[in-house]
């Protein structure tokens, strides 16, 4: 009897032990399980972020929101002569290479229109480029009332613009939402390197300097 209760004792310690193992076993899958999911979905986001795509669009639309009507006209004309030679239209391969949706187009032409209200403001340090891809507010000093009035309603279309634009580029390249700061970081470095020696920029750790 006593020998058949000492069995059955050691059978039990057995079982408890191997259900030990077993949970300790699943605790381990499961967390290995995780932490694969978790780098899969890295992995799908750095995968699907077309960054060249990006930065061809950004300079694509900075450089033409930011070109003066002189240059506008001399681009033109290399264009069409560039196209009477070329079997391929300089339209059509340039639309190959960029994105460009009835959005873009309108929002492009809202910040090309507004650029000349930004410039004198640019120019007496009033406002600068940010890292975000946004303008911003960085003296007052020297303005009148109506002036600084008009310079914040200014900023603030300019920026919405731009918002709008950046959801929109996304939505044109399948970009997910969430990837919008990275357009903004790539458009943000293409808004710098296009501004005017003199002008104010933020740089990467968010301190100011002249261009």
């Amino acid at each position: 009897m006593t020998e058949h209760k000492e069995f059955v004792i050691i059978m039990a310690e057995r079982s408890f032990e191997k259900g030990k193992i077993m949970r300790k076993s699943l605790t381990l899958l499961t967390m290995f399980f995780i932490f694969f999911l978790f780098v899969i979905s890295c992995l799908t986001i750095n995968i699907y972020f077309p960054e060249a795509a990006v930065q061809k669009t950004a300079e694509e639309i900075v450089d033409e929101v930011r070109e003066s009507e002189e240059e506008s006209k001399k681009k033109l004309e290399k264009d069409v002569s560039q196209a009477s030679f070329s079997l391929i239209p300089v339209a059509y391969a340039q639309q190959e290479e960029t994105v460009s949706t009835p959005k873009i187009r309108a929002l492009k032409q809202s910040l090309r229109e507004k650029e000349p209200l930004l410039l004198p403001f640019f120019q007496k340090g009033n406002i600068g480029e940010g890292n975000d891809g946004f303008t911003h507010v960085r003296n007052e000093d020297n303005l009148s009332m109506k002036e600084k009035a008009d310079l914040r309603r200014l900023t603030k279309n300019v920026n919405n613009d731009r918002e709008d634009l950046y959801r929109e580029v996304a939505k044109a390249l399948n970009i997910d939402q969430s990837q919008i700061p990275r357009i903004q970081k790539i458009f943000a470095k293409r808004w710098i390197e296009n501004s005017r020696p003199g002008w104010w920029i933020q740089k990467e750790n968010g301190e100011w300097e002249k261009k």
